[in-house]
């Protein structure tokens, strides 16, 4: 049972801050917003390790790779996926982020050395497939003027980026470095850069009166970066992180339902069509060999295939 509430509360937290980011857009500059949000979650990761009294002490060199872990999983990530929102709803810009999953199969080959088992290129077409089709209307008069377009680019470099965050977690850990450490070290250095970052861009510095705004702020903060982490950590533990790694393929499915009813999403049959070819190639992903054999009774055959990856958790949501 407690597993169960860990892993819904993942799920629809996680799924449902694609539409809180919505609130945050408008009023306020994206990088402001970004340094309101990291910088209240920052202080309050760093008061729930000290409680905890867990270390804190690095030396320089695990510094900058504090600093590239900021950089790249809570500055550009969050930074150029608040952007494609301006021009994506919450559930376009979701479906295009569950591709993180084989960014970080392959980046991990790239980085780590790990071997891609076969099904996972038939996940990564599948996944690849369905962003076409989602898309399809727009890619088909493909100009970058055409704002569904930019808005698909600008997701899945900030996808891309939030990859690059994950190889530099794993390192982390390989490390020894806690993951509770890393992340808090990673939104207080995050607050710094996008601070820095503000001024250079000469954002101004305004703060919203609107409840809505600050509902939102509040939520993805507490909610969406700390209790959905800790959750989140909690089921790595409990069940493991290929078990755990689902909610990956979930938590599209909350903010599609949230967008539909709150943004007025339409679905039409490329929607359905891409949507579920996301939903399939991620499942295919995480599924090992063995489970697709019974599921679509095949029979043994000998394995040529190299050892299957040990799957990448992602160590950031939105």
């Amino acid at each position: 049972m407690k597993n169960i509430f860990l892993y819904l509360s993942t799920v629809l937290i996680w799924g449902s801050t694609w539409l809180a980011i919505e609130f945050q857009l408008g009023e306020v500059a994206v990088e402001i917003s970004l340094l309101y949000r990291f910088t209240l979650a920052a202080l309050l990761m760093w008061t729930f390790c000290l409680i905890k009294k867990m270390p804190m002490k690095y030396d320089a060199k695990q510094h900058l790779f504090f600093i590239l872990l900021a950089f790249f999983n809570f500055g550009a990530n969050y930074l150029i996926l608040y952007w494609a929102q301006n021009y994506l709803t919450s559930a376009m810009t979701s479906i295009a982020f569950s591709m993180l999953l084989l960014m970080n199969i392959i980046n991990t080959r790239i980085f780590f050395g790990k071997p891609i088992a076969g099904r996972i290129y038939l996940g990564a077409i599948m996944g690849v497939v369905g962003i076409i089709v989602l898309f399809w209307h727009d890619l088909s008069d493909l100009s970058l003027s055409n704002e569904a377009v930019i808005g698909l680019l600008l997701s899945l470099g900030g996808t891309l980026a939030a990859s690059f965050g994950n190889m530099i977690s794993v390192r982390n850990s390989n490390a020894n470095i806690g993951v509770l450490q890393g992340n808090a070290w990673g939104m207080l250095y995050s607050s710094i850069l996008l601070f820095i970052y503000s001024l250079l861009s000469k954002a101004e510095f305004t703060i919203s009166t609107s409840t809505s705004y600050w509902a939102s702020l509040i939520y993805l903060s507490v909610f969406g970066t700390v209790i959905a982490f800790a959750c989140y950590f909690a089921l790595l533990k409990n069940i493991g992180p290929e078990r755990a790694s689902y909610v990956i393929v979930l938590f599209p499915l909350v903010a599609v339902v949230l967008s539909t009813y709150f943004e007025g999403f339409i679905w039409d049959s490329n929607t359905i069509i891409g949507f579920t070819c996301v939903l399939l190639g991620n499942a295919i992903v995480l599924t090992p060999t063995a489970k697709l054999k019974m599921l679509f009774n095949l029979s043994p055959v000998k394995e040529t295939l190299k050892a299957e990856p040990e799957l990448v958790v992602p160590r950031s949501a939105q």
